[in-house]
């Protein structure tokens, strides 16, 4: 018998193999696909072209440096060249990643004054602060939120803590801001991943991880692409002596609080403790309950181009694609896409968010590929539902308009910048939320496993514990759907290990 089985052979699944293997204990990791990664791969989709890209998620910032330095990972994270780049059919908004006089004009040029800028630099302050405060306590258990309210209040200043945890983060922008682009830029870190009105406190959930990873909120890229980061956490694990066994599909979980047994494709394991990195409705449907899915909402385009095309705008491309571009996510664009999506409709315009890993990166593109640059696109407010009976056809037909956005705001059309395949296709591949769901086991696609949560404890019984616990007492979920979870960060693998070993 093992001491921890663990179903799920994903980012966190393999943080927590690590961890526990490293102190001694028997771990079997079981993964269903033939290789381990889950959503934190690299892939190379086009035929003949020596291209890595990160397939789905693509960007990090979660991830705590003391998950790094406890495995020893060797990883390298490098800051983009810009923050941000949105194009507003004259100019645009350019954030720079250390803000400098190119920005400043950029805001002037914007909103016709500073104001916006000085309440910006302002926001941004409060929110590193905040950062500093909450990042190092996803890696301990749980405190009541007041608890947590007054440790923010200590350090942060003002009133940020209502204006993230209590007020509707929509609400805050109108405030807080008087130019619609402006207030749209901050608002997309409310809603990568999450189907929610900015008037709604689910979306507080999402803007909160997107703004305190790793105490200071920025993302940064990975190095030889997210495959690298899974390959280093593979390392980790295997090396400290866990046990991974891929293509085989775990069909069934039964515990009676004291041992377990994971049936799956090839026979079964045996163990003390369960560590779950499937959804928590994946799990539910695996121990033999009715549940329901959270779908997701996102379309991921990938491509690789010959090279990157001129703005109208008369910015850098170098520049603007280097960071986040924003692309149609004004404020008002953004409220109007989640409504008309939540009516059923796909949005008449389609907000979304581009940025070029390979300019910050070169390495993911071989030597034939000298010249050649990746872009990545992530289209917001475009849930499962909007796909179901017609998932190709409304792939295809989301592609093309994403693409004629973008050429609006450029000199030439992308299309005549993309590279070809040896079969002389083009070099274009998209991912809706089904086809998460098919190739990934994500159910409807949703990249956090369902709603996030709260950093702290929202019951009294949780007050101690790891935010991973289940109703059975040694099965812990240790993924996206952990509290504190969602995006890539170990954070979920962490504290289920530290959960386990605080039992065994």
């Amino acid at each position: 018998m093992d001491d921890v089985v663990i179903v799920g052979g994903g980012h966190n699944g393999l943080v927590a193999a690590a961890y526990l293997a490293g102190a001694g204990r028997s771990v079997t990791v079981l993964e269903k696909l033939p290789h381990v990664g889950g959503a934190a791969v690299s892939a190379s989709p086009w035929a003949g072209v020596d291209a890595r890209l990160s397939r789905f998620s693509y960007l990090v910032s979660l991830l705590p440096d003391r998950i790094v330095t406890d495995l020893g990972l060797k990883l390298a994270l490098k800051s983009r060249a810009a923050s941000s780049y949105t194009p507003d059919g004259k100019g645009g908004l350019l954030v720079e990643r250390s803000p400098g006089e190119a920005t400043v004009q950029s805001f002037q040029n914007v909103c016709g004054d500073l104001d916006d800028w000085e309440r910006w630099q302002r926001w941004y302050a409060d929110l590193e602060l905040m950062a500093r405060a909450l990042a190092p306590t996803l890696l301990e258990p749980l405190v009541p939120r007041d608890h947590l309210r007054v440790h923010v209040d200590a350090v942060a200043r003002g009133r940020v803590w209502e204006q993230v945890f209590e007020r509707p983060i929509g609400a805050t922008l109108q405030e807080l801001f008087e130019n619609n682009l402006v207030r749209g830029v901050v608002a997309t870190d409310a809603l990568i991943g999450t189907h929610s009105s900015l008037h709604s406190l689910r979306a507080n959930k999402c803007f909160l991880y997107h703004v305190i990873g790793n105490g200071t909120g920025e993302w940064k890229v990975p190095v030889g692409g997210m495959g690298a980061v899974t390959a280093e956490l593979e390392r980790a694990a295997r090396e400290a002596g866990a046990k991974i066994v891929t293509g085989v599909e775990v069909t069934s979980v039964e515990s009676d609080g004291e041992t377990a047994r994971v049936e799956h494709s090839d026979g079964a394991v045996d163990a003390r403790f369960v560590l779950s990195n499937v959804a928590p409705s994946v799990l539910g449907r695996l121990q033999g309950k009715e549940v329901r899915d959270e779908p997701g909402c996102q379309l991921k385009i990938n491509m690789l181009l010959r090279r990157l095309p001129e703005l109208r705008s008369g910015v850098d491309a170098r520049l603007a694609f280097a960071g986040t571009f924003h692309l149609d996510e004004s404020y008002d664009q953004l409220e109007t896409a989640y409504l008309e999506s939540a009516a059923g409709q796909v949005p008449s315009v389609l907000p979304g968010e581009m940025y070029c890993h390979s300019l910050t990166d070169p390495s993911i593109l071989g030597p034939s590929l000298a010249g050649h640059e990746t872009l990545t696109l992530f289209g917001l407010h475009l849930p499962a539902s909007l796909f179901e009976g017609r998932n190709e056809q409304l792939r295809d037909e989301l592609v093309a308009r994403y693409l004629d956005q973008l050429n609006a705001h450029l000199v030439e059309p992308v299309q005549d910048c993309l590279a070809v395949d040896a079969d002389g296709k083009p070099c274009i591949e998209a991912r809706t939320p089904l086809d998460l769901e098919e190739e990934l086991g994500l159910p409807g696609g949703n990249i956090f496993h369902g709603e996030l949560d709260w950093p702290f404890a929202e019951r009294d019984d949780e007050v101690g514990r790891w935010g991973v616990e289940t109703e059975v007492g040694n099965v812990f979920v240790c993924g996206a759907g952990s509290r504190r979870g969602g995006g890539v960060s170990g954070i979920g693998g962490h504290n289920a290990a530290r959960a386990v070993l605080e039992r065994i």
